[in-house]
């Protein structure tokens, strides 16, 4: 089998390595915190029974998928033999460059080294490297196995290859690559979501909506087309001469709003507050964990959902 190393087995490492396991692939999952990957298995036992449930592992059972899972606290062990590395550590400059000279050294010459990071440009942790043409970053909506789409983002450096490689390698693994062409702070999905809570808390802050009405507008609104079609797809269907003719119609719409958007609002200011009482209303504190539980529970019967809709309907 091909193997995949997982560095680092926190709360996304553990998730890709059920994602790469569950399609396949022979995964070691490697981290120098004594206790950290036994610790990280045993999660992962845990959670491969609710995804067995929900015919979530191709047809695999919890078992099978476990087999394909090694732990080890050796960088070297985990990367030998390894055609991908897909690294997690804390979202600290500092700690990237550092844990890159090691792996840039302890890795085979073909492997790509890939970086979860949601917040760091792959530039700045791998211009110092020999081997930086096969730096890029992978970065995910956690988890992983239940949420597909990976940004795949290149340093100036990085080669064709290793974005074509590592893109293809996340197709196999049953991930939906969002293949940038450069890199940009925030990459694709962070800078869509940050857009989106921009707006949130304006409202919120201005009196405008209650943070259940805006939670509604997405949840009841907007999402139920999201979940399936991105906003490009949407406009293109929402008017009956697609995307041109839907911008003839309502560009003169978000042009006049527009100039209210460029005003930001300080989220941890007077607004947090606001944020807080009615989130906590609806959720005291000590209910996250369970909470959190019943949303990936939610998350897995929504991929069930658009697996079998993919094959009675079509993608």
């Amino acid at each position: 089998m091909t193997k995949i190393a997982i560095i680092g087995s926190g709360f996304i490492g553990r998730a890709w390595a059920i994602t790469f396991a569950r399609a396949g692939f022979d995964v070691a999952l490697a981290d120098h915190a004594q206790g950290a990957p036994e610790a990280a298995l045993a999660y992962i036992e845990g959670v491969l029974p609710d995804l067995a449930d929900n015919d979530l592992l191709n047809g695999a059972s919890p078992d099978a998928v476990r087999a394909r899972l090694s732990a080890t606290t050796s960088y070297a062990q985990a990367l030998d033999g390894a055609v991908h590395a897909q690294e997690n550590a804390p979202e600290d400059l500092a700690i990237k460059k550092y844990l890159y000279e090691e792996l840039d050294s302890l890795a085979g010459p073909d492997t790509v080294l890939a970086s979860s990071t949601s917040a760091l440009l792959p530039s700045l942790f791998s211009k110092h490297l020999k081997g930086r043409e096969r730096v890029c970053v992978c970065h995910p909506i956690n988890p992983p196995y239940l949420i597909p789409a990976v940004e795949v983002v290149p340093a100036p450096w990085t080669s064709a290859d290793t974005m074509t490689r590592a893109a293809d390698l996340m197709r196999a693994a049953g991930q939906s690559p969002i293949v940038m062409k450069k890199e940009l702070d925030g990459f694709v999905m962070n800078r869509m979501q940050g857009a989106l809570l921009e707006e949130a808390f304006r409202l919120v802050a201005d009196g405008y909506a209650s943070v259940e009405d805006v939670d509604i507008g997405i949840r009841e609104g907007l999402a139920l087309r999201w979940s399936f079609m991105g906003p490009f797809e949407t406009i293109d269907l929402n008017a009956p001469g697609g995307v041109a003719d839907y911008v003839a119609r309502y560009q003169q719409i978000y042009e006049r709003i527009s100039p209210d958007q460029w005003r930001r609002v300080d989220w941890a200011g007077p607004v947090l507050e606001t944020v807080l009482a009615e989130r906590r209303a609806r959720l005291p504190e000590d209910g996250l964990a369970e909470r959190q539980v019943w949303r990936d529970r939610r998350l897995m019967a929504l991929a069930a959902h658009k697996r079998k809709a993919a094959k009675d309907i079509g993608a």
